[in-house]
């Protein structure tokens, strides 16, 4: 976007006239409701430093001799120190076209996506056969058969297990994709289901493309896969899933948080935000500077608002798992909260470690909270990542 213009956006109020609407109430939550059971992440093993990684990217996208203030300004103030890649930095200027990269993010994200998804399984005592429902998330590269199809034979998946490929969600994927496996195992409570990510972004990097929205790309996004391994209230006791009893399987006793309750929010006339412009040359990004001004002036009334129906106030969220979108977006979210300067310390060590890695992100931040010490039970958290649409997914949780 060339304008940089932040839309404004009108609330469709009731009439004076009317009578109010009873607020919605939510239902008290299950104790057999769906629980986390693992989380898993793969990396590629092409690890860069920020510093390392500013030249390369400026000569795949500015003209020889171009000013590179801007290009340096935007890499220093990324929030970000190290990021890994899908492939060598060197090997970047040789894509060429879109079909060349595109078979490249098949090619890693076939091998991410089956490292995350096997140790996301291990991790929760499980075989590929226990899996009843699998969710698959990218919006870096495209493919039919889809990647989830494609792992399905080649993991021993069942022949029967339910798939759902989503495209178009962006960075809210990690968290849109949850809720959906939350809605799953909330009518079927027998199920294992797994949501399954795979981001590479390095590949989508526009070459010759001096734009700031590209630039910033090239200084915030880095590659990886994550799997999230959720099981329904009825599977608590240990075994197999009910479809799948004839599994080999030793299922671990889950110890994650369930997931309480979710929602999805539509933000009218944001459309032109955040996300893509498809060409010849493959997925040109779309970053509106007015992104943090939507989240400080609507993002946190919504927020309030859910928090609310579930009888809890911003003070009882002992845990945030908040997208890193950027520096900018994680002061906006915080400032719009009210949160204490540590809140979402998690989220800032994410990025500066791997980069914004779209909807990987939320699941890395989960990841880390779980490997380094779970939080106490009874402790509620809040996971939330917006994305194109313009569009924001908060899932409660409670540990």
């Amino acid at each position: 976007m060339n304008d940089m213009r932040v839309p404004v956006l009108v609330e469709h109020a009731p009439s004076p006239s009317a009578p109010a609407s009873p607020a919605r109430r939510a239902s008290p939550p299950s104790a057999s409701g769906p629980r986390i059971a693992a989380v898993r992440c793969a990396l590629p093993p092409h690890r860069y430093a920020q510093h390392e990684l500013t030249g390369p990217i400026g000569d795949l996208c500015l003209s020889p001799g171009a000013d590179r203030a801007l290009l340096h300004r935007v890499h220093a103030s990324a929030g970000v120190g190290t990021r890994h890649l899908a492939l060598p930095i060197e090997r970047y200027a040789r894509l060429g076209d879109f079909g060349r990269s595109n078979d490249a993010w098949l090619e890693t994200g076939l091998e991410l996506g089956e490292e995350a998804l096997s140790g996301a399984l291990r991790e929760a005592g499980l075989a590929p056969a226990d899996v009843d429902l699998l969710v698959f998330a990218s919006i870096t590269g495209v493919a039919a058969p889809s990647l989830d199809a494609r792992l399905a034979g080649r993991m021993g998946l069942r022949p029967d297990v339910k798939r759902i490929p989503l495209f178009g969600l962006g960075c809210v994927a990690g968290a849109a994709g949850l809720a959906r496996v939350h809605d799953h195992l909330r009518g079927h409570p027998d199920d294992t289901a797994v949501l399954l990510t795979v981001e590479l972004c390095s590949l989508t990097l526009q070459r010759g493309d001096s734009s700031r929205a590209n630039l910033v790309a090239g200084a915030l996004f880095g590659d990886g896969a994550a799997a999230l391994v959720a099981r329904g209230g009825n599977t608590d006791g240990g075994g197999s899933s009910s479809s799948s009893s004839s599994s080999s399987s030793t299922v671990a006793p889950a110890a994650g948080p369930r997931v309480i309750a979710t929602r999805s929010h539509l933000y009218p006339g944001t459309e032109r935000l955040l996300g893509w412009e498809i060409g010849a040359a493959g997925f040109r990004v779309v970053i509106d500077a007015g992104v943090p001004d939507i989240v400080r002036d609507h993002f946190g009334r919504h927020l309030r608002a859910f928090l609310a129906e579930h009888e809890l106030t911003v003070d009882d969220i002992g845990t945030w798992i908040c997208h890193p979108g950027g520096p900018r977006i994680l002061s906006a979210v915080s400032e719009t909260l009210g949160l204490s300067e540590d809140a979402l310390d998690c989220s800032r060590r994410s990025l500066a470690a791997v980069g914004n890695m779209s909807s990987v992100s939320v699941l890395h931040i989960l990841e880390g909270i779980r490997a380094r010490r779970a939080p106490e039970p009874g402790t509620w958290g809040l996971l939330l990542a917006m994305g194109p649409g313009f569009c924001s997914e908060l899932v409660l949780l409670r540990w």
